[in-house]
């Protein structure tokens, strides 16, 4: 029974994989009828002829319709991949009859599932944002490719040093934190590109430069507490696994100089003369820093974390 919990499990996550895939194709063929309709209208306009449709004529009301039904099913797929994404941590847990974040592939998969909640959210307060599903997507599908190719291992129990209540507290809000700056990553990302001028048919469609950095620094915001307490949680598991508080392990460094940088990024944001292009280039650099901390300090450097694997 277990191992088809497992089973059903890895199906999930694959099938997660599929629908945001094919929420990705949705959200480009938005674009694309978009550039379309832009490319008519301004023909038309061009033209300037008594035959050349007008932008609220009949022939324009389809491209409009299209483009905004193709948006639509992307965001219905992206709430279904997440659901499945969410059924597929639930069931592995069930399968390994512990809480579902004891390796990097399960760490992976909840930062996953965090980041498009996250987006979801998003996008319910503030529907002009759909656009940006393309670009929190992209990265997602990266990590879920090697979550379930280089990181997978089979539902089983955990090390010794990790079978303690903290590790639903320590490592969910790790991976929720991290999941939830994704976000403001990729909006500060988005938002120095937009502020360049540059201009072609995906980048006019996405939300203004001013919207996209409060897009990053409202979700930082509400990221950064979080991520504040899961390293105190993390401290304190700490001392009662290992006898102290802190030791400047590698991934306790690096977690903490992410920190530091995001708390940079918080202050720069609210200092005159650094709130625009200087403080997006701290918030980069912070999301950065989690993906070295979560790749490189895991996989490559050694340390009293190293057996766990977890973010």
């Amino acid at each position: 029974m277990l191992a088809e919990l497992a089973l059903y499990s890895d199906r999930l996550f694959f099938g997660a994989v599929v629908v945001y895939v094919l929420a990705m194709v949705l959200h480009g063929g938005e674009y694309s009828r978009r550039r379309s309709e832009r490319v008519a209208l301004v023909g038309a306009g061009a033209a300037g002829s008594d035959d050349a449709p007008p932008a609220d004529g009949p022939d324009a009301r389809p491209r409009r319709d299209t483009a905004e039904r193709l948006g639509r099913m992307a965001v219905a797929l992206t709430v279904l991949g997440a659901g499945l994404h969410l059924a597929s941590l639930i069931t592995r847990g069930v399968a390994a009859q512990r809480w579902p974040l004891g390796n990097m592939y399960e760490f992976t998969s909840a930062i996953c599932v965090a980041a498009v909640v996250t987006w979801l959210v998003l996008l319910r307060r503030s529907p002009a944002s759909r656009p940006l599903g393309l670009f929190v997507l992209l990265p997602v599908l990266l990590l879920q490719f090697l979550a379930g190719t280089v990181l997978h291992v089979p539902a089983g129990p955990v090390v010794p040093a990790l079978q303690s209540y903290w590790l639903s507290i320590h490592v969910t809000t790790i991976a929720v934190s991290s999941g939830l700056l994704l976000v403001p990553g990729v909006a500060s990302a988005l938002y120095l590109v937009r502020r360049t001028g540059r201009s072609n048919a995906v980048l006019d469609r996405l939300p203004s430069a001013p919207a996209l950095d409060r897009i990053a620094y409202r979700t930082t915001i509400i990221a950064f507490p979080l991520y504040t307490f899961a390293i105190i949680a993390g401290a304190i598991w700490a001392e009662a696994a290992w006898g102290r508080f802190w030791g400047w392990d590698p991934k306790e460094t690096v977690a903490f100089v992410a920190w530091v940088v995001y708390a940079a990024y918080l202050h720069a944001r609210a200092t005159a003369g650094w709130r625009t292009g200087a403080a997006a280039w701290i918030n980069v650099l912070g999301f950065a820093v989690m993906i070295f901390n979560l790749f490189f300090i895991n996989m490559v450097v050694a340390g009293l974390h190293s057996y766990a694997g977890l973010g």
